[in-house]
């Protein structure tokens, strides 16, 4: 299943997400989804184990223009996630250079120095998110 059971509301709510990390840092697939609790109609086990998937549909959906930085997502290895030498993959690397997030020899970023530690305890109780995990 490549879509959450309410995808509408599962990409907003991942776009919402995506637009609270600031610039020079990033987040993971895995990340966001860790503070997106299941809905009535999605099993948790179910949500554990796609969620991070549905992320990464919701960022190749991204709408243009809606001041969402997708750049700021990449996978859990520290890494950009479309294919190397690919145009996405090197604009992606461009925008986060251009925020000073640098990458090793290795394509990796180092989650010490860039990762994000999440959005505020205020954002995530009014939004009705879990805290995220963190990144390692």
């Amino acid at each position: 299943m490549f879509n959450p059971p309410n995808a509408k509301q599962f990409f907003e709510t991942v776009w919402d997400i995506v637009r609270q990390i600031p610039e020079g840092k990033v987040s993971t697939y895995g990340q966001i989804a860790s503070m997106i609790p299941p809905d009535k109609y999605t099993d948790p086990d179910q949500m554990k184990r796609l969620a991070p998937r549905w992320v990464g549909t919701a960022m190749r959906k991204t709408p243009k223009g809606q001041g969402i930085p997708w750049q700021r997502v990449i996978n859990s290895q520290g890494k950009i996630s479309f294919p190397a030498g690919s145009a996405q993959a090197e604009e992606q690397e461009r925008l986060l250079n251009m925020e000073d997030v640098m990458f090793t020899k290795a394509g990796k970023v180092d989650f010490e120095v860039v990762g994000w530690e999440g959005p505020s305890y205020e954002y995530l109780e009014s939004n009705d998110l879990l805290p995220p995990r963190e990144l390692t």
